[in-house]
């Protein structure tokens, strides 16, 4: 079999990453950080344009009806700049749900608007306490209690912001009142529909964890190439360059299990809950690794405001306990594989 990504995809990576690098600057992600939403509708609108708003969202509602499979690099490419814009979790989470709900009229209302660019939704499960972006939200998709979700219009809500480590991450805790006309899921429906949703987000955690892990490792080699210490470049001391190389080992050994979560995801897989959780752990430890020695070759600099490293190191630590902690994902690899009939192995593993 051929699990190697196919030209297109490859080359559609490749374009958007062009298009990110160039849009979404360290620059730009601070001048966010002044503004009062932290977001960008002119960059929201250009990611519609380019088809990425729409791009699981099936042909028949205006999108490109594409999978997480299709999508997994790009979430890379939105790790790499540290893209504050909530374009991951509207692919890999809100239209998913929204296309699966039974409920054809939220479909028909929504789908094509999220296609466009015109409409913005933010998901709440309760595994995540606080809701990301429900500021600029037109439609949340929360759940209640076990077996329940519920749209809601932004109409509908009050919330109340909390700070993040990550100043590009905005979260809000959402106060709103639940009723038989906001329900659209319960059941065995719903908590199917909320354990797909939760794998969803936790996979586009995990597929933006690598590309900051690798952002991180190239502004480090950066620096220690500009940076000289008794007249060579400090990259060149050994010890140096052993930090950066234990980096990108861990790195590479987390891609494989990433891009095995996003088939699971996309094909309902039956392991998909065990194969995610490898994936949010492998890419979570790559990145924190990242940080961590990012700061140390960068020395007393890597911890001030002014480093651009900071950016993509907060980052790192956010995803790291969104969409369930280690704890959590660690757990879940632990019920299968020290169950009595694992199956384990170098023969199971992929």
């Amino acid at each position: 079999m051929d699990f190697t990504f196919t030209d297109d995809q490859l080359l559609f990576q490749d374009e958007v990453k062009k298009f990110l690098v160039n849009e979404v600057t360290p620059e730009k992600i601070r001048a966010l950080w002044e503004t009062e939403t932290g977001r960008s509708e002119e960059l929201w609108q250009a990611l519609a344009g380019m088809g990425l708003t729409g791009l699981t969202v099936p042909e028949e509602f205006g999108g490109m009806g594409m999978n997480a499979v299709d999508f997994v690099l790009l979430a890379e490419a939105c790790g790499f700049v540290a893209l504050p814009e909530p374009l991951v979790e509207t692919v890999l989470v809100a239209v998913p749900l929204i296309n699966a709900l039974s409920v054809d009229a939220v479909k028909f209302a929504w789908l094509p608007r999220i296609a466009s660019g015109e409409a913005k939704v933010a998901v709440g499960l309760s595994q995540n306490l606080l809701v990301a972006d429900a500021h600029i939200a037109d439609l949340l998709l929360l759940q209640h209690g076990e077996d329940e979700i519920h749209a809601v219009t932004k109409s509908m809500v009050q919330l109340t912001h909390n700070e993040s480590i990550d100043p590009s991450r905005k979260l809000f805790s959402v106060q709103w009142e639940p009723s038989t006309a906001t329900c659209v899921a319960r059941g065995d429906e719903a908590k199917k529909l909320i354990a797909e949703a939760f794998n969803a987000g936790a996979l586009g955690a995990a597929a933006q964890a690598l590309g900051l892990t690798q952002r991180m490792i190239e502004i480090s080699v950066k620096y220690t190439t500009d940076r000289t210490q008794f007249g060579k470049p400090i990259g060149s001391f050994q010890a140096v360059k052993h930090r950066l190389a234990n980096v990108a080992v861990p790195l590479e050994y987390a891609k494989a299990v990433v891009h095995r979560a996003a088939y699971s995801v996309a094909n309902h897989h039956p392991d998909a809950a065990l194969h995610v959780s490898h994936a949010k752990i492998a890419a979570s430890e790559a990145s924190l690794l990242g940080a961590k020695n990012g700061i140390q070759v960068h020395g007393a600099m890597g911890y001030t405001w002014e480093v651009d490293m900071h950016i993509f190191m907060k980052k790192a630590w956010a995803l790291n306990n969104t969409w369930g902690d280690v704890a959590l994902h660690k757990n879940r690899v632990a019920d299968v594989v020290l169950s009595d009939n694992a199956k384990i192995g170098a023969g199971n593993t992929f």
